[in-house]
């Protein structure tokens, strides 16, 4: 369990360079991204360029400081966050001759961090950059969630178990599917069945864990209708 918010946490990165603080960037940096980058795309922007922004608007962001100025005791952080966003392409209209890539000093590396983690959405569809922005989001903390799960079964020495068993996270069980796994894993039908419902049971105490980093000072009720939130995402 998370013992800080990624409200607080992006803010202490934004105070120090201790290695608390770079851990707290790289989590900031891994789960937004992709959504900023999806916005630009969505905006207009050709892949190049939104990775261009991406990389500058990272790096302004910290080098000014501006953590410091998002307000933890109301909203979330990606509406902040994507706020700035938009301050900052305004700003850089009114930049033409403004420095890419941080201006030759970037705080550290964020070519492409996520590239190989998932693919970005498809900017094409027929989403406003707003909408594309909370879905890539919202893709982006189930990836982490299922990634967290994963690296839990493999620290258990239950990797195998989980690969076979990782297609019914979500989804209605076939009448006699359990059988045929179990055969393959040596299992009893029973026991399959309890390892899907152990699978399930843990995958959402990880994404209630992933989505209570999102929020300021998380409570049941928060997160529950957070959770709501990020399923209604893709029913848009």
């Amino acid at each position: 369990m998370f013992t800080t918010t990624s409200w607080t946490a992006v803010v202490k990165a934004g105070r120090s360079d201790s290695m608390e603080a770079r851990d707290a960037l790289t989590r900031l940096c891994s789960t937004y991204w992709q959504p900023l980058h999806a916005y630009l795309r969505r905006s207009g922007h050709t892949d190049s360029d939104a990775k261009d922004l991406t990389q500058e608007f990272f790096y302004v962001l910290l080098s000014k400081n501006y953590l410091n100025a998002a307000d933890r005791t109301k909203g979330k952080f990606r509406s902040f966050l994507l706020t700035a966003l938009k301050h900052f392409l305004s700003n850089q209209r009114d930049r033409a001759n403004a420095a890419k890539r941080g201006g030759g000093q970037p705080i550290l590396s964020l070519d492409q961090p996520l590239e190989e983690d998932g693919p970005t959405l498809d900017p094409g569809v027929d989403l406003t950059p707003s909408n594309l922005f909370e879905r890539q989001w919202a893709a982006t903390l189930f990836r982490q969630a299922e990634t967290r799960l994963r690296s839990d079964y493999v620290s258990q020495g239950k990797a195998a178990l989980f690969e076979r068993l990782n297609g019914y996270l979500e989804g209605e069980t076939r009448w006699g599917e359990y059988s045929a796994v179990g055969k393959e894993l040596g299992m009893s039908s029973a026991a399959v069945a309890t390892a899907v419902h152990r699978l399930r049971h843990r995958y959402a105490e990880v994404l209630r864990e992933e989505v209570a980093q999102t929020l300021v000072n998380p409570t049941h009720e928060e997160i529950e209708e957070e959770l709501q939130h990020l399923f209604t995402i893709f029913e848009r």
